[in-house]
């Protein structure tokens, strides 16, 4: 088969990057011709472009503009259906760069979306208000009066939106990334949603573990993320276990008031701030860890730091949202607590940092569960079933209706 991918980035720096880089090697690995389409811009400096084939991309003031219409995806794109003639097209993140332009090419071609945020349903892609709270409205002056648009970004940002809604039937399916999801973007109108989890690498179980107790975070730093939450939980549970260390990987615009609230806490000698790493890195980082958490205030899609840590073998502390209390199994592989409750994560991180012999079968039972659910594999061969299930579907439509084929 024929598989071309088409994603904002083509360089291994966020997980939608990851996740991408990973379904083109497996579907390689298994005798499909594939090749992926991204953007030139990069999300963070340093990293190779890792796409096949590259069009426009910018992160500078130009991109409101050119996320939705971008011509030189555009016509890059329509040379690579000409010289590549997929069989299907698979689309994941392609409205912060790509733009809706290249939907009209995709009409006469089988193609699915696998939507990693909420931008289907949500110009900000968040589906959230400036408060936290759910957002309920369809698109529209909503954005502007509530805040979570600028005047500037909402003009520009409501053509990108109806553009979006007049090409989106070129979308054969829609994939989610979790139930949760697929709920958030039925209830908002979409159809025809699938559900398929991200997949993670198979790797080594960490070693055993040993002192100090240490927990570990890995994302931006960005107020939906809870981290305020983590860092005063974790405060508290030093009381308990002041030799506790808490490691910081990821990078964002809270850094500077999440270092003053570790200087207010008084626990900055007791975190690690590791930035932004490599994933070989910051595996080899958190092999030390006897939890990870996961203090999200947001419905997030998934949650692949999630089922990496359980790969790991690490138990789990994560926010009962979202994807979360789909991936991990209560009392067994980890602990879900309501999301921005101080006291109940600050209980269960004191539970686990002052039991070793709790911590480490937590950890093995999450290892068992991401070999059995979250592979790498087993999210591949998904893709694979829906792929050949969308062909026949267009052949079958073809032959039935073959002005298809003329339109």
């Amino acid at each position: 088969m024929k598989i071309l991918l088409l994603h904002d980035y083509g360089t291994a720096t966020g997980g939608a990057e990851l996740q991408m880089l990973a379904l083109r090697q497996g579907l390689i690995d298994r005798g499909h011709q594939v090749r992926l389409f991204a953007s030139s811009a990069q999300p963070v400096e340093g990293y190779p472009q890792l796409a096949d084939d590259v069009c426009f991309g910018t992160h500078a003031k130009l991109q409101v503009l050119t996320q939705t219409a971008n011509l030189s995806a555009y016509w890059q794109l329509r040379q690579i259906l000409h010289s590549f003639r997929p069989d299907v097209v698979h689309i994941r993140m392609f409205l912060w760069q790509l733009s809706p332009l290249i939907l009209p090419l995709l009409k006469d071609i089988p193609c699915i979306y696998q939507t990693a945020v909420y931008k289907a349903i949500c110009p900000a892609g968040t589906n959230l208000l400036p408060d936290g709270s759910r957002c309920r409205s369809l698109p529209g002056r909503v954005c502007l009066s509530s805040g979570c648009l600028t005047p500037k970004t909402w003009l520009v940002l409501m053509v990108q939106w109806q553009l979006w809604q007049r090409w989106r039937s070129a979308i054969d399916r829609v994939v989610a990334l979790s139930q949760a999801m697929k709920a958030e973007l039925e209830q908002a109108g979409l159809s025809s949603v699938e559900v398929i989890h991200n997949g993670v690498p198979v790797r080594e179980q960490r070693p055993p573990l040993s002192c100090p107790p240490t927990v570990a975070y890995a994302g931006r730093l960005v107020p939906e993320k809870g981290m305020p939450v983590l860092m005063r939980a974790f405060a508290i549970a030093t009381t308990q276990v002041p030799q506790a260390r808490l490691l910081i990987a990821g990078q964002g615009k809270s850094e500077p008031e999440l270092r003053a609230l570790a200087n207010q806490l008084g626990v900055a000698d007791n975190i690690t701030w590791l930035g932004h790493l490599s994933r070989p890195e910051l595996e080899r980082q958190f092999d030390q860890a006897w939890v990870q958490v996961v203090p999200s205030l947001w419905s997030e899609p998934f949650g692949n730091v999630t089922t990496e840590a359980m790969m790991r073998g690490t138990a789990v502390i994560a926010s009962a949202v979202g994807a979360q209390p789909e991936i991990i199994e209560p009392n067994v592989t980890g602990f879900l607590v309501p999301p921005g409750d101080v006291a109940a994560m600050a209980a269960r991180l004191t539970q686990l940092l002052l039991n070793r012999n709790l911590a480490e079968p937590m950890g093995q039972s999450g290892r068992t569960r991401a070999l059995t659910y979250f592979s790498e594999h087993t999210r591949t061969e998904r893709f694979i079933a829906l792929y050949q299930q969308i062909q026949a579907t267009y052949t079958l439509n073809t032959m039935v209706h073959p002005e298809i084929l003329s339109s």
